[in-house]
């Protein structure tokens, strides 16, 4: 299996507890919405370039989502959605996480995938492969 990295360093697939999963870093772009877009894009063309189907997380941490960034997050995972099995987004805000939910159903955009939210990438990344999460004991 080639193993490559996307535009934002992440590795393609990422094998994780006996499973692959892809995950996208969107997180620390602050308030540049420009930077953020950019990536996004960039990434899309990356997943749009591949044949295979696979669980994917997103990291938002310290990442303001504008209204601009939500629709194009979401028009472009609309998009992509041959390629996602199953979506974790990491780092949302609750508020955030509702307007993830109401900026989908306002937009008419059904994602044919399951969606979870988490704070911790671990348990996402877990949840993705169907794993149980286990805390560390560190």
């Amino acid at each position: 299996m080639l193993i490559r990295k996307s535009p934002g360093g992440s590795i393609y697939p990422y094998y994780y507890k006996d499973g692959e999963l892809f995950g996208m870093h969107f997180g620390s772009f602050l308030d540049d919405e420009d930077g953020l877009l950019a990536r996004m894009q960039a990434e899309e063309a990356f997943l749009a370039g591949t044949s295979r189907s696979l669980p994917m997380w997103i990291d938002f941490y310290e990442s303001r989502l504008t209204d601009r960034v939500l629709a194009e997050f979401l028009q472009g995972f609309y998009r992509l959605r041959a390629r996602v099995t199953r979506l974790a987004l990491v780092g949302c805000s609750a508020r955030d996480q509702r307007r993830v939910l109401r900026s989908a159903h306002i937009a008419g955009i059904e994602l044919p995938f399951p969606l979870r939210f988490f704070d911790d990438p671990e348990e996402a990344k877990s949840w993705l492969v169907g794993r149980p999460f286990e805390e560390s004991g560190l």
